[in-house]
């Protein structure tokens, strides 16, 4: 509060001169601001892996500079929790001085780039009032969407109005490179796990060719479009939005983000098949005298708790994919096909492995067996199921690299315990 009451000062001071003669140029208010975009480079926790952007806003008059921030959370906010598994987590607009802000940033080794930005005294004297506007109290919170209302979308929405719809309009109308999957993925390289459970939750309405406004969710993708951005000014000229670029900080060992997505399809698919192997290699029924009762007992064990450990790991990202998809409003995770094999059913694997593994009655065992079979069956034929209906455009999603881990998984577990060996079996 003191900040803004600061900010709001600087805003009536600076109103009182919004005239005054220097050397017999009348100036206004605009003449004294300078604009800027910073760019900030990936952090280390997860909600920074994307980067960040914020609005900097100089005054000659007052010596201030400004650092206009649309990304501020609090772990501590009340019901965050909840509120960020329903998708209705709540973002703040806040005002810090600038050169703490770039500090800190420096202290964190992230990459700092900044745009000065090329607009009308006029220009900045709107961009001034429309923060303003949003850093007021009843104006300063807002419901955040990774694609389509964040840090960046804020600044840009500004951007856009200053210059009569002009962002925008040329944005809109040039072709984006990539899918929105694809352009999450690039900055996902160094967190292979992340990268497979985060796609696995999303479905396939971020599977769409975009333009190049849809791409700026992303800092980095918004501080070249405004490097190379022109608009027509109120006099009919062609003007370069950015006046100059300086680079402020530049992260030391700091792995760089892809200028293209790395595919995961061929790791995905080693994985399905090595684990796929191992759970083959433990399936019982054995044949007597190849193996000793005890290494039987093992295997026998191993492979129900291999079982348990699927249902386990499967069902409980599947439960959670089920509860975004039905009952949130995480709507990037919508119209996913991952739910038709990974789902909360996969729970059943968790008592059926241990029944599996730990009892000797043979009627729970054939039970538990005749269970594990069918449920793995269910997950075999709708995973090549979610395959199929990739042929249709509108229900195509690149699942490619869970569908590489599942399939070989339930093609082994959906023939098996059944499928190997002859003889008398051991299920002690």
């Amino acid at each position: 509060m003191k900040k803004l009451l600061c900010l709001g000062l600087f805003v009536l001071f600076a109103a009182n001169m919004a005239f005054s003669e220097d050397g017999g140029e009348i100036k206004s208010r605009g003449d004294y601001l300078t604009v800027k975009v910073a760019v900030i480079g990936p952090g280390d926790e997860l909600y920074f892996w994307w980067g960040h952007l914020g609005l900097i806003i100089e005054d000659a008059i007052t010596g201030r500079a400004h650092f206009i921030d649309y990304g501020v959370f609090s772990f501590r906010q009340t019901d965050f929790f909840s509120n960020f598994a329903l998708g209705r987590l709540w973002y703040t607009t806040a005002e810090s001085p600038a050169e703490a802000v770039i500090q800190r940033y420096i202290e964190d080794n992230r990459d700092i780039t900044v745009y000065t930005l090329n607009l009308s005294a006029a220009q900045k004297e709107e961009m001034l009032a429309i923060t303003m506007h949003n850093l007021l109290p009843e104006n300063s919170d807002y419901l955040y969407n990774h694609f389509s209302d964040n840090c960046v979308t804020r600044i840009t929405n500004t951007l856009d109005a200053v210059l009569g719809g002009q962002f925008y309009a040329q944005a809109a109308n040039t072709p984006g490179r990539w899918t929105l999957r694809q352009e999450i993925r690039r900055f996902m390289a160094r967190h292979p796990v992340w990268d497979l459970l985060l796609n696995f939750w999303m479905g396939q309405v971020i599977d769409k060719q975009i333009s190049v406004k849809e791409e700026m969710f992303l800092p980095e993708e918004t501080g070249v479009f405004i490097e190379n951005f022109t608009y027509i000014d109120a006099d009919g000229n062609e003007q370069k939005l950015c006046g100059s670029i300086e680079k402020i900080w530049t992260a030391k060992n700091r792995p760089l983000f892809l200028d293209a997505p790395r595919s995961i399809f061929w790791t995905s698919l080693i994985v399905g098949i090595f684990l796929a192997a191992l759970l083959y290699l433990v399936s019982p029924p054995y044949k007597r005298g190849k193996k000793t009762k005890k290494y039987a007992v093992l295997q026998k064990r191993l492979f129900g708790m291999g079982n348990t450990l699927l249902g386990l790991i499967g069902g409980i990202a599947g439960s959670l994919l089920f509860f975004m998809e039905f009952f949130s409003d995480h709507d990037y995770t919508y119209q996913n096909s991952n739910i038709l094999f990974a789902n909360p059913l996969l729970l059943v694997a968790i008592p059926f492995g241990i029944l599996f593994a730990f009892s000797r009655n043979e009627g729970k065992v054939r039970l538990a067996t005749q269970v594990l079979r069918i449920l793995w069956t269910y997950v075999l034929l709708t995973a090549l199921l979610a395959v199929i209906i990739k042929i249709l455009p509108a229900y195509y999603q690149d699942n490619w690299a869970p569908l590489a881990i599942v399939i070989p998984i339930s093609l082994v577990l959906s023939k098996v315990p059944l499928g190997k060996g002859k003889g008398k079996r051991d299920d002690a």
